[in-house]
């Protein structure tokens, strides 16, 4: 497995300099990656496969100025934490939409990082409802601008993330506090890349978050959420190529854009 270039990872989102392993640092490399490297699921939509070495996480998320899902995210963040030399362990987590009536699989990728002699949850894979900054794993609720999250014990190796909605706390996820072998990382990236009944086989998904809002784009649905309100226009499928490009910074073959799209949910 080839090194990160730290260097190149640090210029796509936008910094620069030396850093030490700290808190400080943690949230300001998860906001900068955040902003910077949108989450998208092309390829998946097009049929390639997703690789989660370094090496093919560095030259499409990099060099190629690319995104992707959160298996590609959160690999890619993990090594350049481990690359300053934070402690990072990979969880697997179970994703729980409020429509879901069962446990649904490990298909989400999440980290625990130690920084200041505390352990964090760090997500920048999760999309549209996922935190601006990490967030403690200590039942504290962490205010990320437009939301607030929190993390809570289930049981002895199960911890919930928990977004503040009107009226209370929604789980967004369940993860397990046992570190992840990559074996099983890879496995659950085949599934969630190949399987037919994946959301992400389903449907084109595209996000970003920038300083004033998030961009979200889910087939032709086009949400702009901020802490003014959320606006909402279903797009002409000729229209994406050049959203992506100018809202995402997603520059590739129209020609791909368009057949991404194709009966997209």
């Amino acid at each position: 497995m080839s090194d990160l270039d730290l260097g190149a990872y640090l210029a796509r989102i936008g910094l620069d300099g030396a850093f030490d392993p700290n808190v400080a640092t943690l949230e300001r490399l998860h906001v900068a990656h955040l902003r910077h490297i949108p989450f998208e699921n092309l390829d998946v939509r097009l049929g390639r496969a997703i690789r989660l070495d370094v090496e093919a996480l560095q030259e499409k998320l990099v060099h190629l100025r690319r995104g992707g899902y959160c298996f590609e995210q959160n690999s890619l963040f993990a090594a350049a934490l481990r690359a300053l030399g934070f402690t990072v362990d990979a969880l697997e987590a179970r994703v729980r939409p409020p429509e879901a009536t069962q446990a649904l699989p490990r298909t989400h990728m999440v980290l625990r990082v130690r920084a200041d002699g505390r352990s964090w949850l760090a997500d920048v894979g999760f999309g549209g409802d996922g935190p601006l900054r990490p967030v403690v794993l200590q039942d504290e609720a962490i205010d990320c601008e437009d939301a607030a999250y929190r993390v809570v014990r289930e049981s002895e190796d199960v911890r919930v993330l928990q977004i503040r909605v009107s009226g209370g706390w929604r789980d967004l996820y369940a993860f397990s506090l046992t570190p992840a072998l990559a074996v099983d990382l890879e496995v659950a990236n085949h599934f969630t890349s190949t399987h037919p009944r994946s959301v992400f086989v389903q449907t084109l998904t595209v996000q970003l978050r920038r300083a004033e809002a998030r961009h979200i784009l889910r087939g032709r649905s086009y949400t702009v959420r901020s802490n003014k309100g959320e606006i909402r226009n279903e797009l002409a499928v000729e229209k994406l190529p050049y959203l992506l490009r100018d809202t995402f910074g997603i520059d590739v073959p129209a020609a791909d854009v368009l057949r991404a799209a194709r009966d997209s949910d």
